[in-house]
Parts: structure tokens; C-alpha cells; sequence
């Protein structure tokens, strides 16, 4: 994997195939660009801007394009703050947490997220429904696929996934020309990737090669083999092809910037920052007990409540000495609130429940 634009590795935490921010790394609102997480199947494409151009095309359209990265710095652009997470993120807490063994499916490399497989940015570039639109997308059209440059084992001809018509005319979906006020780093999606606010990483394609638009339903390694729901909770129906119900949307969730599993703070005041996020729902109110769930007290909001962005949230506490569980627990302006259990599911995927910080506090 290549490490590209990181300037200092050492404040990241390695993964397999993935670099993650540890979440008590995270001092302000925005994720700086050098301390964005990583997640590659394959070392980092180099692509240059000269030359490179981005084809629409299917049955799906009237006009196939083929646009220059100059071509899409001429059409208006927008900028859109967003979360991107990993589906993933946080699956180690299903072992840790749940005592759910992980890599149950042997064909699959599953990363050991801890809290750092998240971060968030301002993007801005163009809509791709403007783009769509002067291809002339057809009343009729059904999935919108974005395929990059990037490939894999499974999908030699470029990492792919559809997005139903109705997410990539959405205002909000961008194709991303900046990050942050500065053109895409590499491991980015240089020149252009997608942005789907509110829905899982895996939507938001980097290094974008073309987008093909169908007026049928698309069915490809992405939505029927990995980014699905499978366990005892999904099996009493026929998701065929598929394996399960498609992972699309963030659920509701928040997690403190302490190190996982665990962190030892002295006696006395702290005041103790974290973050809740959900999907395309602003989070409005978070809660948050210092006595393993016994007592909920509110959280301070530090940022605004905002679509598709983090909340920066504060609690202060009066640390006494001995071993603490302290949970958050987060709802988002449609009433949504983590739940304080959920199901496994074979991916580690989702995982949102409330979860415990344990905290050591030293005597004095």
C-alpha cells in the first residue's frame, strides 16, 4: 500500500491494507488531509491530470460525455462537509466488546478497525447530477456505476459499485475535485473521485475512471458478495443474488477520543471530547454516563448539528481512582438513537451499538 501524501505515519495506526486515525488524534472539527484514514486493496494509482479524462456512458444515458479534468473545473462548483467511514469501522469492537470471533469469511481480508476508520472533509466539485444531466440520464434509469481506475482480484476491470438513480441525483453526491481546499491528494482519489454523503466509504469511489448509467438493475462483487448483511439475524429470507440486504446508509453512532481499549487518566477534572455521527440525518443530542449505563447525563455539542456531518461533543467528569466504563450514546434529528445491542453480522459491518470506554484512573 502505498503510503503517498501521510507525512507522519508514526501518529497513524497500520492496518493490513489501511491506515487509520486514532480518534483521540482528532483535535478539531475537520480531519487534516495528511491524517485522513487510508483504505486500499492496492498500492495507490498514479494518475496524471493531463490526459486523464472521465467517460459517461449505458444504456442509461443519451449523450455519452468525455470530460477532461479542465472541463469539470469549468462547471459549478460546490462544497459539501461530509463524514466518510469505512463500513467496517469499529469491527474489532465486535470481538472486544461482544466476544464475536472476526474473519468468518476466509475469502475476504477483513481489517481490524478500531475508532479510527473515519474522518471528515470539506469536498467540492461538481455535482454529478449536472454531469448526468448533460449526458441526458433517462427517466428510466436505474443504477449509476462509478468504476475507477483502482482494480482488485475480483474486479480486474476496476473497483465498481451502482448507486440507485435517485442517490446520484442528489444534490449533495459530488464528484471531488478538492478535499479540504486542496486539489485531491493521491490516496484520495486524484483527480476526481465520488462523494455520497451519509452512505458507507465504499460508495465514494476514488481515482474515477468512468460512470456507466443502466436502466437495469447492476449486480456486481460489491452488492452481492461483500458490502451485505449476512448472519442469523438476515438468513430467514432469499436475498438472491445477493448474500444479504445491501449496506448503505450510516446508522447513528458516537465514540469518545480515547484510545481503544482503553486509557488511564490521573484523578481529578477532565473534560472528555468525542464524536457522533450518523447518515443523512443530523445528529441533535448526545448523552453520556460515567457508571456503565446506570445514569445518562447530556453531553455538551461543540459544532453545529449539520446533514451528513460529525458532531464534536464534550463531557466533564470528576475522575476518582479505580477502573471506569464510561458510554456515549447519540440521536440524530429523525429520532434515531444507537441502540445499546445489535446483531452480528459475518462482515463486521455497522457496528453502532453504545460501547463501553473503560478508563483506569490512578491513585493518587
Amino acid at each position: 500500500m502505498s503510503s503517498g501524501y501521510v507525512k507522519d505515519l508514526s501518529a497513524l495506526t497500520m492496518l493490513a491494507s489501511g491506515v487509520e486515525m486514532p480518534l483521540d488524534l482528532q483535535d478539531g472539527l475537520i480531519t487534516p488531509n495528511d491524517r485522513f484514514f487510508l483504505c486500499h486493496a492496492e498500492p495507490t494509482p498514479v494518475v496524471q491530470a493531463q490526459g486523464w479524462s472521465l467517460g459517461i456512458e449505458g444504456n442509461g444515458v443519451t449523450t455519452p460525455l468525455c470530460l477532461s479534468l479542465a472541463d469539470l473545473q469549468a462547471m459549478e462548483q460546490v462544497t459539501v462537509r461530509a463524514v466518510i467511514e469505512c463500513a467496517g469501522n469499529q469491527r474489532q469492537l465486535f470481538e472486544d466488546v461482544l466476544g464475536e470471533p472476526l474473519n468468518r469469511r476466509p475469502e475476504e481480508t477483513e481489517l481490524r478497525w478500531t475508532l479510527g476508520g473515519v474522518g471528515m472533509a470539506d469536498w467540492r466539485g461538481v455535482r454529478l447530477r449536472d454531469v448526468l444531466e448533460r449526458a441526458g440520464i433517462t427517466d428510466d434509469a436505474c443504477h449509476v456505476m462509478p468504476i475507477s481506475i483502482d482494480t482488485s482480484d475480483e474486479e480486474p476491470d476496476g473497483m465498481r459499485i451502482p448507486l440507485p438513480a435517485a442517490k446520484a441525483l442528489d444534490p449533495d453526491t459530488l464528484i471531488a475535485l478538492e478535499m479540504n481546499g486542496e486539489p485531491l491528494p493521491a490516496d484520495h482519489g486524484f483527480p476526481a473521485r465520488l462523494i455520497t454523503p451519509g452512505w458507507v466509504g465504499t460508495y465514494s469511489i476514488k481515482w474515477l475512471d468512468r460512470i456507466e448509467v443502466s436502466r437495469e438493475h447492476r449486480w456486481v462483487a460489491r452488492n452481492t458478495l461483500r458490502y451485505v448483511m449476512m448472519g442469523e439475524a438476515w438468513a430467514d429470507r432469499n436475498w438472491s443474488p445477493a448474500r444479504g440486504p445491501q449496506i448503505t446508509e450510516h446508522p447513528v453512532r458516537s465514540s469518545l477520543a480515547l484510545p481503544w481499549s482503553g486509557a488511564t487518566l490521573a484523578p481529578g477534572q477532565h473534560r472528555l471530547h468525542g464524536f457522533a455521527r450518523g447518515g443523512e440525518t443530523a445528529i441533535v443530542h448526545v448523552t453520556w454516563s460515567s457508571d456503565g449505563g446506570t445514569t445518562w447525563r447530556d453531553a455538551e455539542l461543540l459544532s453545529p448539528s449539520q446533514r451528513y456531518a460529525w458532531v464534536r461533543f464534550a463531557c466533564d467528569w470528576l475522575a476518582t481512582p479505580g477502573e471506569h466504563t464510561i458510554m456515549t450514546r447519540a440521536t440524530d434529528a429523525a429520532g434515531r438513537t444507537q441502540p445499546m445491542t445489535q446483531p452480528f453480522n459475518d462482515g463486521g459491518y455497522l457496528f453502532h451499538m453504545v460501547h463501553p470506554h473503560p478508563v483506569t484512573v490512578a491513585s493518587v
